[in-house]
């Protein structure tokens, strides 16, 4: 059984995207609990620290992914917003900016690790008031790093791209499918 350590529906639709049955089993980590961290090493403890509590929880038997996601400008943290005004605010920081959004992705399986730290770099156009209201009224960009969602609202707003979109999107898919495949042809789905 491959269990998905997380709530987020958007790494549940990578994953479902590219054919991996798996369970939500969310692992209970606190991520808050990690304080100020540099971007790159803050997704590198909470990844880890959502992978080891659910390894704690369900067992080293079981196929694990966990995974954790910020956005950055500069080295600024753009975390999840607390309201709909700290949204407004941190996606005003991303309009006509250049924006870096960092995942962790972590992998454990009873005989195989990974850990990935990937990048995905963006230049956003300005956004829209109109569009960007909406967007808001939405609510979609609640549990989202930075409130941003390239995969529709900033979508038509990307200037360049460097870097996978599933990394973005908070589950750097492409680093971690040879060892899902991998573990998925040694031990079945059911174990």
């Amino acid at each position: 059984m491959i269990i998905l350590a997380s709530t987020s529906p958007t790494r549940a639709v990578l994953l479902r995207g590219v054919g991996v049955d798996f369970h939500v089993c969310p692992s209970g980590f606190d991520e808050d609990s990690l304080g100020d961290l540099p971007p790159f090493r803050f997704v590198y403890a909470a990844a880890i620290g959502k992978l080891h509590s659910a390894i704690a929880l369900y067992g080293k038997a079981n196929a694990i992914i966990a995974a954790d996601t910020v956005v950055t400008i500069g080295d600024r943290i753009l975390r999840k917003a607390r309201d709909q005004s700290d949204a407004k605010n941190k996606l005003l920081l991303q309009s006509d900016a250049e924006v870096a959004i960092v995942t962790c992705s972590a992998f454990s399986s009873r005989d195989k690790e990974l850990i990935d730290i990937s990048q995905t770099r963006y230049r956003f156009a300005p956004f829209n008031e109109d569009d960007l209201e909406r967007y808001l009224d939405s609510g979609d960009w609640r549990g989202k790093a930075g409130a941003i969602m390239v995969e529709s609202f900033a979508k038509p707003y990307i200037i360049s791209q460097k870097g996978y979109t599933s990394c973005a999107m908070g589950l750097t898919i492409e680093a971690l499918m040879p060892l899902i495949k991998f573990d998925l042809l040694r031990y079945g789905t059911k174990r």
